[in-house]
């Protein structure tokens, strides 16, 4: 836009725009010294039409015609544009966050914004009396544009050298945005050549490591080969890293150099809850999650998937909700991990087409439609996660002979959970190594929110905001019918091969 440059040109060349742009020129706004409330301006508008609004606007009540409401944004040396449609005035003060131009994307947008610029950046005749440079001048500028030119190819042949992708080059003290950008020879380091390996995946091996300081303990997920393009890699990156909540785990920073993608968290010292549901051992004694952990995880990971899906800028959908991607750490808060397969969704979208991705067992039957998703796949996933925490059991299906001909029949535990929830029966389905020392109004309501999170329909599902207020007991819920889909296929017989 004119009169406005790039605050940081190298970003932009990565299409990374988050630090925006400056004016070349500042505005020009006085305060009266003898009335603070009295401001005199010479500044002007440049009308932008088809725009989608700046954030956070405020309106002006009193402003009844379109040049009132521009004395109103003149009247204040803090605002920066204005817009009046409809006999609405709003104004905007300070940055202007999230202004999306028509930039050869259809756009249907009415609104016209009114942007405030300094006078002589509108008015030509200002600009016709600049006296032209002298010798000297052109000369300096032609030796300090070589010079920069220069400075920008080694730039160039050292990024290339190195193979950063995109990002900016940061020590351990240095980070954007809160996230740091490790160098590859730091986390061999700090994991000690990747030597503890705590787990893994279909997308790589995660590693225990102690950063520099000696006292932060990290788990550092390697990927396997640059499967993530560099764009897509640096926005999971950037928008994963702002997030911040008591049940989301922590992301420290990355590593991007070469063929190299690792992701750098805190280390959560209890593991995954799938170890502390489904371990067996032959002592009697061993250690088995208690009913009230077994709750509180469910309320934490409800709260976590709740601010994924309303809170954060944008609608993020984690589509691999599953025991194993639930940390817990020493007082068991869970913390939902694993972003790798998250997909962003705009707070003007309300589903995202995209590839088919998550686990057997928590897909939710759009993902095999093809359909573009909701959010509510993740609660989907949520309520497979919830029988397995009600029943200390791996949802699977069973096969059972139902006669001596060899036919057989397919058994869902979440068929029987909801069919035992019909028959006021709930308390069968509680894990039996708590020997009933549970609470059996807290099982019931675990047991009808997890029914209507496995509903086949997506809007017969309950929002992770609805299921976070009927976990705390804030709100009623029904006894939900049973899922036909999956009653389906448990009534069909079979024959063995």
């Amino acid at each position: 836009m004119m009169n406005f440059s790039q605050k940081s040109p190298l970003d932009w060349e990565f299409n990374d725009r988050t630090g925006g742009c400056i004016r070349s020129t500042p505005l020009h706004c006085n305060t009266s010294s003898n009335n603070k409330n009295i401001t005199s301006s010479t500044d002007m508008f440049h009308s932008i039409a088809q725009v989608t609004l700046p954030y956070n606007p405020q309106s002006i009540d009193f402003a009844n015609t379109q040049s009132e409401c521009e004395e109103a944004c003149l009247s204040s040396c803090s605002c920066t544009a204005y817009s009046y449609n409809s006999s609405r005035c709003s104004v905007w003060h300070g940055e202007l966050l999230s202004v999306n131009l028509n930039d050869g994307i259809d756009n249907t947008s009415e609104d016209v914004l009114y942007l405030r610029l300094a006078a002589k950046d509108l008015l030509p005749s200002l600009r016709k009396n600049k006296r032209k440079p002298n010798v000297g001048v052109v000369t300096a500028a032609s030796i300090f544009g070589f010079g920069l030119l220069m400075l920008m190819v080694l730039l160039l042949i050292w990024r290339n050298k190195f193979k950063w992708c995109g990002s900016p080059l940061y020590d351990n003290q240095g980070s954007a945005g809160g996230i740091i950008a490790f160098r590859y020879t730091e986390l061999v380091h700090a994991t000690k050549n990747f030597s503890e390996k705590l787990g893994g995946g279909g997308f790589g091996s995660v590693y225990k490591g102690v950063l520099s300081d000696l006292k932060t303990t990290i788990a550092v997920k390697k990927l396997d080969g640059a499967q993530q393009g560099e764009k897509k890699f640096r926005a999971e990156v950037s928008s994963i890293g702002l997030i911040q909540h008591i049940n989301l785990v922590k992301l420290i920073g990355f590593c991007c150099e070469g063929d190299h993608r690792l992701l750098v968290y805190e280390h959560i010292l209890n593991g995954s809850l799938d170890g502390h549901l489904f371990k067996k051992s032959n002592n009697a004694d061993a250690a088995v999650l208690n009913w009230n952990s077994r709750y509180q995880i469910t309320l934490g990971v409800a709260r976590g998937l709740s601010y994924l899906h309303q809170s954060c800028h944008e609608c993020i959908i984690h589509c691999d909700v599953k025991p194993e991607n639930i940390l817990v750490d020493t007082s068991f808060v869970p913390k939902v991990a694993d972003f790798g397969l998250a997909a962003f969704v705009g707070r003007d979208f309300s589903r995202i087409l995209t590839t088919f991705r998550g686990t057997a067992g928590y897909l939710a039957p759009e993902w095999l439609t093809g359909v573009a998703i909701t959010p509510k796949v993740d609660v989907y996933g949520f309520g497979m996660v919830l029988l397995e925490v009600l029943s200390g059991r791996r949802n699977s299906p069973e096969i059972y002979n139902t006669s001596s001909s060899g036919s057989y029949r397919v058994e869902y535990f979440s068929v029987q959970a909801i069919s035992k929830l019909h028959g006021g029966d709930v308390k069968s389905l509680v894990d039996p190594r708590l020997h009933g020392d549970f609470n059996l109004e807290e099982a019931e309501r675990v047991c009808k929110v997890a029914g209507w999170c496995i509903q086949d329909n997506e809007f017969d599902r309950p929002t992770m905001g609805e299921v976070v207020r009927v976990l705390e007991g804030l709100q009623e819920i029904d006894v939900p019918p049973m899922p036909r889909l999956l009653a389906a296929i448990t009534a069909q017989p079979g024959a063995a091969t």
